[in-house]
């Protein structure tokens, strides 16, 4: 028989920690923070490594490029080397037949700035016949005329060499002109001129010297005419420098030098 609501009602007490709540405990948000915590440090995993391989280059990419890219010189670091292989063949131990081109007269320039600054240049016989080979036919006399003003006489006698251009007993004359730059400041198919930045050695090597082996720095303009085979000169003008600051070196000794001249040649150049 069912039991009316006027019948008394029985209430039982449960103890303290067996009582339910309806209240979430700490506890459950647990959970919750961890996996907002993993995440987040995951996130900031990601974006560490992508900022360190941001800079990185792609190794595949590096070589393909590193083969394909053409040679050039550095921002700023003036022209590259560049060019025409020195000329197989030589007229009096001075190169000739130069290409029929703008770097063939900067070649021809260079290696004519040389000849032009060889101690060979202080005997006459041996001048004149570097005149001959490196001027142009009509040009031969008053190249000459000129440079036996330049270098006999007085000047020969500067460096303490006699008459003929030879060095005192013991000692070894010095005078070496080494190209540096050249550059061509006009060019036609008939005509050249070229400037050829230069450094040299001058002096008498050995002990008790009284003039020392020095080095200058000189820019050389030359002019050159196409003669229908060759470059040949046919003048030339000199101003001193650029020159750079001396290094913080020590003098080699007069042996050292002396030694230096006598084992190390010369070169022919092209540009």
């Amino acid at each position: 028989m069912p039991l009316s609501d006027d019948q008394p009602h029985t209430r039982t007490r449960l103890p303290v920690g067996e009582q339910p709540s309806s209240q979430p405990t700490p506890r459950q948000a647990r959970p919750l923070r961890t996996l907002l915590t993993v995440l987040v440090v995951a996130t900031l995993l990601v974006v560490a490594i992508a900022i360190a391989n941001r800079d990185k280059p792609d190794p595949g990419s590096t070589g393909r490029s590193a083969d394909h890219a053409a040679p050039t010189a550095p921002a700023g670091a003036g022209p590259a080397p560049s060019g025409d292989q020195p000329v197989g063949t030589t007229t009096n131990g001075i190169g000739s037949g130069y290409p029929h081109t703008d770097q063939g007269a900067q070649s021809a320039a260079a290696n004519y700035a040389v000849a032009i600054g060889s101690a060979d240049m202080f005997r006459a016989d041996s001048r004149h016949t570097i005149v001959a080979t490196i001027a142009d036919p009509g040009a031969v006399s008053g190249l000459q005329s000129r440079l036996d003003q330049g270098f006999g006489g007085d000047t020969a006698a500067r460096y303490g060499l006699d008459a003929q251009g030879r060095a005192p007993k013991g000692l070894t004359f010095v005078s070496r002109t080494v190209p540096v730059g050249a550059k061509s400041t006009g060019y036609s198919d008939g005509d050249a001129k070229v400037e050829v930045w230069c450094t040299g050695l001058t002096g008498l090597a050995g002990e008790h010297s009284v003039q020392p082996v020095t080095t200058n720095w000189f820019t050389l303009t030359l002019s050159l005419h196409w003669t229908g085979s060759d470059w040949k000169l046919t003048d030339f003008t000199s101003k001193q420098g650029p020159a750079p600051m001396p290094g913080d070196q020590q003098a080699a000794t007069a042996d050292e030098i002396t030694g230096a001249v006598q084992q190390f040649g010369g070169f022919r150049y092209a540009r």
